[in-house]
């Protein structure tokens, strides 16, 4: 099952990628190289899910259901696509994404934002959409490297199949009760972060932002203040994820508003 189904055409136009080791001018000693790749077997989404329950389970305290291998496995990916991405010295995989593909949600009968959002305004884009989801870095190469690196297997994997909309859950987590994300949420509500209001979703459990304090100054994480940079917008309120307890942010990037 996993062989037939990975061995798509994303696949097949998509092949491994090289990212160059950057060689210093004055020492000519080597960094580490990272390969990005879409798993192509079961044991390569082991591998991507085991970083994954890593990441949220063990680091994050994410309550996810109890694994005997140590995977973060849900119903989704077998629909999905894998991206991951290794360090070529240790072939170790250090970072990932799940891409589900239009015709997969088709056939899984809904998105993983389903769950979280009332997506009625997006329903004529479905078709376009590709939903991203479960990115996470090892915490020894959270450099910027490795998710430049996953960005760029996402734009062409994008490109090569003339998908149009990127669409995700930006998490933040909420280990001090939610005060923070309320206030980035309240920061991220104007015109120049929000979607047009045709786009907006409605979260089916809201963070009640207007019981938190939302009146501090914060500055964006890392993730959401990359996909801004790169032209995407906020649909929205954040939902409550209780299980991961994140303030979930849905964004979307078309692919024509992709900053230059």
């Amino acid at each position: 099952l996993f062989g037939k189904k990975f061995a798509t055409k994303a696949r097949a136009q998509l092949a491994a990628v090289e990212v160059a080791p950057t060689v210093s001018p004055i020492t000519k000693s080597k960094r580490p190289a990272f390969k990005i790749e879409w798993a192509s077997s079961s044991s390569e989404i082991k591998e991507a899910q085991r970083l994954r329950y890593k990441v949220f389970a063990e680091e994050m305290g994410a309550n996810l259901k109890p694994s005997k291998e140590g995977l973060d496995v849900d119903i989704f990916d077998s629909f999905c696509d894998h991206l991951i991405v290794r360090d070529n010295e240790t072939l170790k995989v250090i970072g990932t994404y799940r891409a589900l593909p239009p015709h997969q949600a088709k056939q899984m009968g809904c998105l993983y934002s389903d769950s979280e959002f009332d997506l009625t305004r997006l329903r004529h884009l479905r078709h376009k959409i590709v939903e991203v989801g479960r990115s996470c870095v090892h915490r020894d190469y959270r450099s910027g490297g490795v998710i430049m690196a996953l960005w760029s297997g996402l734009g062409q994997y994008m490109k090569k199949n003339d998908y149009e909309v990127m669409l995700g859950c930006a998490s933040v987590q909420m280990g001090d009760g939610g005060h923070y994300a309320a206030s980035l949420a309240k920061m991220l509500s104007n015109e120049q972060h929000l979607s047009d209001i045709e786009y907006r979703v409605f979260p089916r459990l809201a963070l009640p932002i207007e019981e938190l304090n939302s009146s501090l100054e914060v500055d964006p994480p890392a993730l959401i203040k990359g996909y801004l940079r790169l032209g995407a917008k906020v649909c929205g309120n954040p939902a409550w994820d209780p299980d991961f307890n994140t303030a979930d942010f849905l964004t979307m990037l078309r692919l024509d508003d992709i900053h230059p």
